[in-house]
Parts: C-alpha cells; structure tokens; sequence
C-alpha cells in the first residue's frame, strides 16, 4: 500500500510561524509534524510515500530529500497553489496508482497510530471480518475522534462501523474526521488533474449512500491549527519530562 500526505496547505492560522515555515514542518518534540509521519509509516511497512505541497513546499522536499535516510521512497506531487484535499489526490493520481491507498493529513499529530493496521480495511466481501459487514461499503474506510474543543458538532455519525451524515437535532452522537482514510482511487474519477476540490464534499455523498466504512481512533490525535495549540502540546510534554 502506498500513503500520501497532506502537505499543501497554507496554515493561516498558523502565521507568523507558517509565513517563513509550512505547517508540517513546524515541530512537536523536536521533529517536524510531517516526520512523525514517515517514521511512523515506514514503521508499518508503509515505504512508498507521496507528498503534495505547494506553500513553500521546496523546503519541504530540501527536509525530506527522497527518503532513503527513513528508510522510504518519497515521490512529490506540486501544486502551484493548493488544491484542497481531493484535488491534491487527482493531481496525484499517476503516483498513487489503482490500488487503494492510505491519505492523512501532514498537520496532525498522532504518534501512536497504528499503520500496519490500514492494509486490510478494505476487501470486496469482508471488511476485517467484523460484524454487520456491508459489501457496498467498501470505496473508502476513514478514523474518527472524539470531537475536539474547537469542533463540537463534529462530522460524522457512525453505526456499527458505517459512517453516516448525522440528521440535524436529533442529538444522535457525533464525531470528527480524523483526516485519516484509505481510499479506492476510483472514488476520484470525476475531478480532474489541478482542479480544486475538497474531501469533505466527496466523503458526505459516500456516506448518504451508505458506502462510507469507519471506526474510531481514541489514541493520541491533535490537529495543530494554532500557535497556542502548538505551544501547549509541546509545553504539556515538557512538562513531564523527568
């Protein structure tokens, strides 16, 4: 299986930090967001890894070179100005392959997430072998969380590992895309190479034909959206250092 990160973004709320770094490089524990990745995905056996940038994304690839010191192959897909998530997977399409293939988004931190878990989330008649499974629902499988501060209403609702889009004030529990998924590449048919489009979107018409499979990740995930975020994180595990 082949992983592609998210790497293209801007990160306004990001600045100043992001005006002379891109947000995956900005670091948690002494190593750049986008590195806990790749260590974390070569560790899984996950080697082949695509990354699509565009926001100073030159160093970006001067940072990870072509991978080999991790102990992976890197391949990069530019864009000229970013291409939301979807379009990011379009434009790179020709690198990713027919295959299914693992995407997540290189400004989350997760250092605890087991990839060598991802390889089989999708299969024609079984998913996983766990119960209640449904063989249409087998174009993509994303993770969930628990719905942080700064995104209370969450995304999506989830029942008996089919993602659903939950129905306005009914008070049925919701969670939050974890921007981790695994995806047919089919699912990406109708955009085209540098055209702008976003995940989301793409991921709700799935899911209101119940094609959507997902569970959820109650590890250590943040998604970094704000200096103060990043400094409280790195500052929490200052903290407990001896």
């Amino acid at each position: 299986m082949k992983a592609m990160i998210f790497a293209a973004g801007r990160g306004e709320r990001m600045r100043p930090l992001t005006d002379t770094c891109p947000k995956p490089l900005l670091k948690v524990r002494g190593r750049p967001l986008v590195e806990w990745h790749v260590l974390n995905l070569v560790r899984a056996g996950i080697t082949e890894i695509v990354i699509n940038h565009a926001h100073l994304g030159h160093m970006i690839e001067q940072y990870l070179g072509d991978g080999s010191r991790f102990g992976a192959t890197i391949r990069y897909s530019a864009e000229r100005e970013a291409l939301e998530t979807a379009g990011g997977i379009a434009n790179a399409r020709h690198l990713l392959g027919e295959e299914p293939f693992l995407a997540i988004s290189g400004d989350i931190w997760c250092p605890h997430f087991d990839f060598g878990e991802v390889g089989d989330v999708l299969h024609d008649n079984d998913l996983w072998g766990k119960p209640h499974a449904i063989e249409a629902r087998d174009i993509a499988w994303i993770w969930l969380v628990k719905n942080p501060s700064f995104h209370p209403k969450g995304d999506f609702g989830l029942n008996m590992y089919t993602v659903s889009n939950p129905a306005p004030d009914t008070g049925e529990p919701t969670w939050t895309f974890a921007n981790i998924g695994v995806y047919r590449p089919e699912m990406f048919d109708g955009i085209q190479p540098g055209q702008h489009a976003g995940l989301g979107k793409l991921l709700r018409e799935y899911a209101a034909k119940g094609q959507l499979g997902g569970e959820v990740y109650e590890g250590d995930w943040d998604n970094i959206g704000t200096p103060a975020q990043l400094e409280g994180l790195n500052a929490a595990f200052g903290a407990k250092r001896p």
